[in-house]
């Protein structure tokens, strides 16, 4: 199993594409630039089955339909989050692009932390508000790799001044959630470069003394 990581936007939000030894994959935020994303995962002639969503800001969600309609998958996202894929002040694209990024509503609404199963693929889906109401991460053991969101970033974690954010609930959550796992668990973040859980837990101002 690998990963890919592909920066999407004028933000550059990391837009992750996890691909099976069969050929399978899964797409993580998809947030812009879906023409470019789709010739990519159909120049390596793979096979998309779902769309994860770590949280439903504007920058994760704007080629959500371009990916969906090119494959006909379901969307996975939070049930805190549901009304912000339609909603472009909940999802804060009028805001901060002076524009609306609209997208269908999801398929699937996550309500708990639960494993799931996408054909060959086995996900932890992890509740780690804090960044957002109804932001998750999914951990993938076979591939020793969390995709995180906004949630932790490689020195730093997710701004927590939007609405629905809360520091010391987004500590809470890196704390419990996050630094719990295997040291040597790649952290895939939303934004900049991988990391590991370990580098992270020595590392990070943000962690350290809470």
């Amino acid at each position: 199993m690998k990963w890919e990581r592909i920066p999407l936007g004028p933000l550059q939000t990391n837009a992750y594409v996890l691909v099976h030894e069969n050929g399978t994959c899964l797409i993580f935020d998809p947030g812009s630039e879906g023409e470019k994303l789709i010739q990519h995962i159909a120049a390596n002639r793979w096979t998309p089955l779902a769309v994860l969503l770590t949280h439903a800001h504007f920058d994760h969600i704007g080629a959500v339909d371009d990916v969906r309609n090119r494959w006909t998958i379901p969307v996975y996202v939070h049930k805190k989050e549901q009304h912000w894929l339609t909603d472009p002040m909940k999802n804060g694209s009028l805001l901060f692009m002076g524009e609306t990024i609209i997208v269908n509503e999801a398929d699937v609404l996550l309500e708990e932390e639960q494993t799931l199963t996408i054909g060959d693929f086995s996900l932890q889906v992890l509740e780690t508000p804090g960044h957002s109401p109804g932001s998750v991460s999914y951990y993938v053991e076979d591939a020793q790799a969390i995709v995180s969101g906004d949630v932790l970033f490689s020195g730093s974690i997710g701004r927590t001044d939007l609405p629905g954010g809360n520091y010391e609930q987004l500590l809470q959550s890196i704390h419990r959630q996050l630094l719990v796992l295997p040291e040597e668990t790649v952290v895939l973040c939303g934004h900049g470069p991988e990391t590991t859980i370990g580098a992270e837990m020595d590392t990070n101002p943000f962690l350290n003394g809470f």
